[in-house]
């Protein structure tokens, strides 16, 4: 199936923990500002271009010198609160560098859940798009707790993508897109190429782990991609290693793993 994106006015681009890190757990600063130069580009095309961005924690184990993130969810919402304002710190720099401004959102589940609250943060939205502000938007690790966490900024994105009633959706990660099995157990594992039958059943990684600093995987991402679409919103889950991949995914090029919206 082509992939004819050229009609996409407003696109939501989420990025992962493990799409802005290195192995070695830094932050990839050269990934995140080639990030805000691509996202800003994309603004001088006329584009609206909403960012939902994982990395709060591991920026703030980065800010603390640790090791490794901590194991306790209080330790993690501390991490949360130091590495947010680390992270919105370079994002504000970099969109600053092509000539933008971010405006950060903190959400939690509860807020959109409830219609009143929708509705306001729709409208936020909507007015920092008009000043021309890329909304930057991650969960508010700080203050969830497991019973209300999004768990991943996927369902999350996907989320955000509806109530803003995006054209596309943008899935970037450390992974090519989805596979027909494990790709790490399966030397045969193929990349799954359009998937536009949301009644079939897609195995490919569900016993994939999340990373040592990330929450989601591909799990999530089948999840997010598969409740846009039904919405009629397009999505791609793409390899953010590949510097080129959003102009390539906006220039129908087959990279990633496309979900049809349903028109």
């Amino acid at each position: 199936m082509n992939r004819d994106f050229s009609a996409a006015k407003r696109i939501v681009v989420k990025v992962g923990t493990s799409a802005l890190t290195y192995e070695t757990g830094k932050l990839n600063l050269h990934r995140i500002d080639r990030l805000s130069r691509d996202l800003c580009d994309l603004k001088n095309r006329g584009m609206e271009v909403v960012l939902v961005s994982s990395g709060a924690i591991a920026a703030g184990v980065n800010r603390l010198h640790l090791q490794s993130k901590p194991d306790s969810i209080s330790g993690r919402q501390a991490m949360a609160c130091v590495g947010q304002s680390a992270l919105m710190e370079i994002y504000n720099k970099c969109f600053a560098d092509y000539g933008y401004n971010a405006g950060q959102l903190l959400l939690t589940k509860d807020v959109l859940d409830n219609g009143d609250r929708q509705r306001n943060f729709k409208n936020t939205i909507e007015e920092l798009l008009k000043f021309n502000v890329i909304p930057v938007i991650n969960e508010n690790d700080s203050i969830s707790v497991e019973e209300i966490k999004f768990g991943d900024n996927d369902n999350l994105s996907s989320l955000v993508a509806r109530l803003i009633e995006a054209d596309l959706l943008i899935l970037l990660s450390d992974i090519d897109g989805v596979y027909d099995k494990n790709p790490k157990e399966f030397s045969d594992a193929k990349l799954v190429d359009t998937v536009d039958d949301f009644s079939a059943q897609i195995t490919s990684q569900k016993d994939a782990k999340p990373s040592a600093l990330g929450t989601g995987g591909i799990v999530t991402k089948i999840s997010a991609c598969v409740n846009a679409a039904k919405c009629g919103i397009d999505a791609v889950v793409a390899n953010s290693n590949n510097f080129n991949v959003i102009y390539e995914v906006l220039e129908g090029k087959k990279v990633g793993t496309y979900f049809v919206g349903k028109k």
